[in-house]
């Protein structure tokens, strides 16, 4: 809230505000402000309070004014390097548009999934919230590994390039459940699953090659492929998996080298794919001779039964990629991927050459966790736990006049607020709550008027008597 006795005027508290949601990349480029009315309104301000505040982003070069649209946050300006990469690519007649993602700050959304806006729970966030994660086995079993004889044995060299021995046997068992056969020498460790997705991306492609992605599907996959100059290509995700005669154009016309899929609980719908549709994309990317990526980041929470293309593949042209931050913690940054063995090696030189290994601290604990059965115990709490959340959020949300786009199942529900996200974002910022409005899911930004909300940090009542009030006045 504006405090006039504050020693800044309104005007320069309202333009500090602003300016620091923009640094902190709580207002990504292209964002639009609210309008002059609105935003007085929205403040208890004036509309000249408003336009000199404003003017004061003007100057600073965070915002720029297009004639008869409003404010807009500043794109990240392209130094023209990647030109090639980032020019449009050839429309798909009956499909979406084939296009890149514009060219911008890659770090911008990351660093606003960072950043702590309220000590109250975030509808926007994509991890369970910290009292969920708590636990006692994962201290004892760091102990264990770090006796004084086992610092000795394994920190003072580099240790095992592929990552530690004891994890990569106990991923091959957990991977078999999933009915995804590799063995400990098929799987590499790595910093997290996003560096996962890196490793394979940097692997297999080069600036300019085109890469089928899910939309919606996470902003930051988005802007990672982006960053390295690779052409994306849109896919429409349904109930049952991609649109599959978009895809088949893109192909025919494109010849891409990747597709990047979330098959279990789709991030942001929870869609999980169908038989009929892995088999088709299967047979698209033998036909069309493209490698496909498995992102598996909810499998700790999804049935084991649920249909995956690396088990039905066999890891021929599939690649498996997960992690553990969603399930046990978000800062031991331990992901792995499972490869056929005509990839590994070249995988691996990738990993080489960005950290040389992972380290085995942290790898040999969470090898003993499993070992022992605490995390599956751990993994069916959290999954009873979140069940409950998820039924309370979803009463919630309808109470408050939502509706749902997709069924709720997962961690992620994909809502209908009737009312634009970005803007609504925006106002419920004000409030200390951070939203995941619907524009962050599509390849280039766009109104929308879904959000996405976390079943375990939307059981706040007061959160959605707030979320009412605003939608309300809009």
């Amino acid at each position: 809230m504006l405090m006039k006795a504050s020693s800044q005027s309104l005007t320069e508290q309202l333009a500090g505000r602003f300016a620091h949601r923009i640094r902190t990349r709580l207002l990504a480029p292209g964002a639009r402000l609210p309008s002059v009315r609105q935003c007085a309104l929205q403040h208890s301000v004036s509309p000249s309070t408003v336009v000199s505040a404003y003017d004061q982003l003007l100057a600073q070069g965070l915002v720029e004014a297009r004639k008869n649209r409003g404010f807009f946050v500043r794109e990240a300006v392209s130094s023209g390097r990647d030109s090639g990469a980032t020019a449009s690519a050839t429309a798909v007649p009956g499909t979406p548009a084939a296009r890149p993602h514009a060219p911008i700050d890659a770090t911008a959304l990351i660093r606003g999934m960072f950043h702590r806006v309220s000590d109250k729970p975030q509808p926007g966030m994509g991890v369970f919230p910290p009292e969920w994660m708590e636990s006692t086995f994962m201290p004892t079993a760091v102990r264990k590994v770090t006796s004084t004889r086992a610092l000795q044995e394994f920190s003072l060299q580099y240790g095992e390039p592929k990552g530690d021995s004891g994890l990569r046997r106990a991923l091959s068992k957990k991977l078999a459940t999933l009915s995804v056969h590799a063995a400990p020498e098929n799987i590499i460790t790595t910093v997290g699953a996003t560096h996962a997705l890196d490793i394979v991306s940097r692997t297999l492609l080069s600036a300019g090659d085109h890469v089928m992605v899910e939309e919606p599907g996470w902003a930051v996959e988005f802007a990672r492929l982006a960053a390295l100059g690779m052409r994306i290509l849109p896919v429409p995700r349904g109930p049952d998996g991609p649109d599959l005669a978009v895809m088949a154009r893109y192909c025919e016309l494109h010849q891409p080298k990747l597709y990047v899929s979330v098959s279990v609980f789709h991030n942001p719908t929870g869609y999980c794919l169908s038989p009929g549709s892995a088999h088709r994309v299967l047979q698209l990317a033998n036909q069309h001779n493209f490698h496909i990526v498995e992102d598996d980041t909810y499998s700790h929470i999804a049935p084991e039964h649920a249909t995956r293309l690396c088990a039905l593949d066999g890891l021929q042209r599939t690649i498996h990629v997960s992690g553990f931050a969603k399930i046990l913690a978000p800062n031991w940054r331990v992901g792995f991927l499972a490869a056929h063995p005509s990839l590994i090696e070249q995988l691996l030189d990738t990993k080489l050459l960005a950290t040389l290994t992972t380290p085995a601290l942290l790898e040999k604990a969470l090898a003993l966790c499993m070992e022992q059965g605490q995390l599956r115990r751990h993994a069916e709490r959290i999954r009873t736990r979140l069940a409950a959340a998820r039924s309370r959020s979803v009463k919630l949300a309808l109470a408050a006049g939502c509706t749902f786009a997709a069924e709720p199942v997962g961690l992620f529900g994909w809502v209908d607020t009737g009312v634009d996200t970005d803007a609504l974002a925006q106002r419920m910022l004000d409030e200390g709550y951070l939203l995941a409005p619907g524009a962050l899911f599509h390849a280039q930004r766009k109104p929308s008027t879904l959000m996405r909300i976390n079943f375990a940090t939307t059981q706040d009542a007061a959160f959605w008597k707030k979320y009412s009030e605003l939608v309300r006045r809009m």
